[in-house]
């Protein structure tokens, strides 16, 4: 029944109360429905990289996991780490010096990421950035870390890119050549006829990472990966085989 039956019918208010209902319904179905879809945009991990193609693996840590073994993280084959060096103009991680030494110690390829805010100057971000690489050797390009999660909110498309590009544009002028890590809506929005001459770290479920033809070079596939040498989860990757070569500056084991 419509709702111009229910109320042609209402007698004694009866037909408002079928209204209710029914809005009540369709709010019961809608709600659940959305939050199935954003939980399987953002949170279900559904992908499985073929480990006979995506054969080097590796992972990214910051403060945030703890202490971590890196020898027993070698010994179960991860081959790579990108480790949070700073953020935004004044932000330093405080286990970034100790994962990097721990990272050499182990024999595991290593780079430095830096989030990025939207709501901050962009030479200054790259400022802080260099002052904690320069000094390190890594084995990784810097990363350079754009997305919407736990960002600010509210600021314009154009003036994020504007401050991008500057703090790009100073890593590029100092001898870096950064690496680009977004999300599937970051990679829309940041990164599409935009900065695709940039390497690019790309977080996704889904397998394959992208649309068919899209390139990329590092796949975050996982924030739940479990490894012994690390408590909780950790966020999981591998490598595009043919960007292995252009990315590393030593050969993996």
């Amino acid at each position: 029944m419509g709702l111009r039956e229910i109320l042609a019918q209402d007698q004694g208010g009866t037909g408002m109360r079928k209204i209710w209902v029914l809005m009540a319904s369709a709010v019961m179905v809608l709600v659940p429905a959305g939050v199935l879809l954003g939980y399987n945009r953002y949170f279900s991990e559904r992908a499985n990289p073929s480990a006979e193609v995506y054969k080097v693996r590796g992972i990214d840590v910051s403060a945030h996991n703890g202490e971590i073994d890196f020898s027993v993280l070698k010994r179960q084959g991860v081959a790579f780490a990108y480790v949070k060096a700073t953020e935004g103009t004044d932000f330093r991680d405080r286990n970034f010096v100790k994962n990097a030494v721990g990272l050499k110690r182990a024999g595991i390829a290593a780079g430095g990421y830096h989030f990025f805010r939207f709501d901050t100057d962009g030479e200054m971000q790259a400022f802080n950035f260099i002052r904690a690489l320069k000094g390190r050797e890594f084995e990784l390009p810097p990363a350079v870390d754009v997305e919407e999660w736990a960002n600010a909110e509210g600021i314009g498309t154009g003036r994020i890119m504007r401050e991008l590009r500057v703090m790009l544009d100073v890593l590029g002028h100092e001898g870096y050549e950064p690496v680009i890590y977004t999300n599937k809506d970051g990679y829309d929005r940041f990164v599409k006829e935009k900065l695709e001459n940039y390497p690019l770290w790309i977080c996704s479920f889904s397998d394959p990472p992208l649309d068919k033809g899209v390139g990329w070079d590092i796949w975050q596939y996982s924030h739940r990966g479990r490894l012994d040498g690390i408590e909780g989860y950790v966020d999981m990757n591998t490598l595009n085989p043919s960007a292995v070569e252009s990315l590393v500056a030593v050969e993996l084991q």
